[in-house]
């Protein structure tokens, strides 16, 4: 699938997403990748990233019903498209093949200290 490259934090972002399944929403996306990915992201980049995202055809959204709780406001629920999952596969794939031509020798982390 040329041309639908990710980037770390889309891939992240479609993984959290699968994860979440029916409850994928701005606020449960953003608490899974900051719980699961050992980072603390923005709302803001966060849909940047969704928007994006939809923008390739990766993913898809829709709004579910208002709720008094959220100042009338709905939900945006997101869900991962045929062509994402494909991205997904492809970028899986991708690395797979490069840690496979690492040669037979232990990696091994430097310390600085």
């Amino acid at each position: 699938m040329k041309g639908t490259n990710l980037g770390e934090f889309e891939e992240l972002a479609l993984l959290t997403i699968l994860v979440l399944g029916d409850n994928a929403y701005g606020v449960t996306i953003k608490q899974e990748i900051n719980k699961q990915g050992g980072r603390q992201i923005s709302r803001g980049a966060l849909h940047t990233a969704l928007s994006r995202l939809e923008d390739k055809g990766l993913l898809s959204s829709k709004q579910g019903e208002t709720n008094e709780a959220r100042g009338g406001r709905p939900k945006r629920y997101y869900e991962v498209t045929n062509k994402g999952k494909e991205a997904l596969i492809e970028a899986k794939a991708t690395r797979d093949r490069l840690w496979n031509q690492i040669p037979d020798v232990r990696l091994e982390l430097q310390y600085a200290w």
